[in-house]
């Protein structure tokens, strides 16, 4: 009897569900934190003990690696550096610099360009923490929405359905095959960042043609009824299909709003780091 072939595995795994890197953030954070509480540094607990040193190199060395995710992206590779485990490692062992960095301090803030460089290092971890809110959400809706078309085939069909719209016009009068041209040409996708955000048109100008083609099937004679029916047929394929290429814009609009906030302060820490390392050995 012939076996059955092997199947694989086709589950799909979120990248915040890897136990390794769950484990380590674990481990690096209580092993601060109970180094930290073990030790009776005289006459306060601050960076310039060994301890404290101890934790600010490992930051440091930290900070360096996760800002390498963005060269990451650009591999292409699978199995143990695949980008989702990078990803993971990336989420947890950015967590972990919570206490790291924290404890480094010894809880000895001031004005001065080390406490500037651990509040925009917090900053940077809750933005990341704001991407990984987004990410848990936004992409099955966006898949959901979507369905099997892909953006570029959505946008096909948009142009298939104006040809589709010009051609059911024809038997029509000119007023009416003029206003199909305008909701055409007027229709806009994108636009200013508020309009991405919405997923909405309040302006469009095929709901607008939809509309008017709707009343105006209540008033016309026979003679243009089925033709009318044929129109607003297709206006109502195309108004849908709108909507959906619309929620899928704001679904990208939202993915990529958190990148705007983490990247920039990511390099404002790097700069702050830079100064707090420079200053703390010149003046020690």
């Amino acid at each position: 009897m012939a076996k059955k072939p092997h199947k694989r595995a086709t589950t799909h795994s979120s990248f915040l569900a890897n136990k390794f890197f769950i484990w380590s953030f674990i481990i690096i954070s209580a092993l601060a934190v109970i180094g930290y509480m073990a030790n009776d540094f005289q006459p306060k607990r601050n960076g310039g003990t060994w301890y404290g040193y101890s934790l600010g190199v490992f930051s440091v060395i930290l900070i360096l690696w996760l800002t390498m995710l963005g060269m990451r992206k650009r591999w292409f590779t699978n199995g143990h550096w695949s980008l989702k485990r990078w990803t993971s490692a990336h989420v947890y062992l950015g967590l972990a610099l919570i206490f790291t960095g924290t404890l480094h301090t010894g809880f000895q803030f001031g004005l001065n360009i080390h406490t500037l460089a651990y509040f925009i290092m917090m900053s940077v971890i809750i933005s990341g923490l704001f991407g990984i809110f987004i990410y848990a959400r936004v992409p099955r809706r966006m898949s959901k929405n979507r369905g099997d078309l892909s953006q570029a085939a959505m946008l096909d069909e948009l142009s298939n359905l104006n040809r589709v719209l010009r051609d059911t016009a024809q038997p029509l009068d000119d007023k009416y095959i003029n206003l199909v041209q305008t909701s055409i040409t007027k229709t806009k996708l994108g636009g200013s960042i508020f309009k991405r955000f919405s997923g909405k048109d309040k302006n469009c100008a095929t709901a607008a043609a939809l509309k008017f083609f709707r009343a105006e099937l209540r008033t016309t004679d026979n003679t243009n009824h089925g033709p009318l029916l044929d129109l607003i047929s297709v206006l109502e394929r195309k108004n849908a299909l709108l909507h959906r290429v619309r929620r899928h814009i704001r679904h990208k609009a939202i993915l990529g709003t958190w990148l705007y906030w983490h990247i920039p302060l990511t390099f404002a820490l790097l700069a702050a780091l830079t100064a707090h390392i420079v200053s703390v050995f010149y003046y020690s």
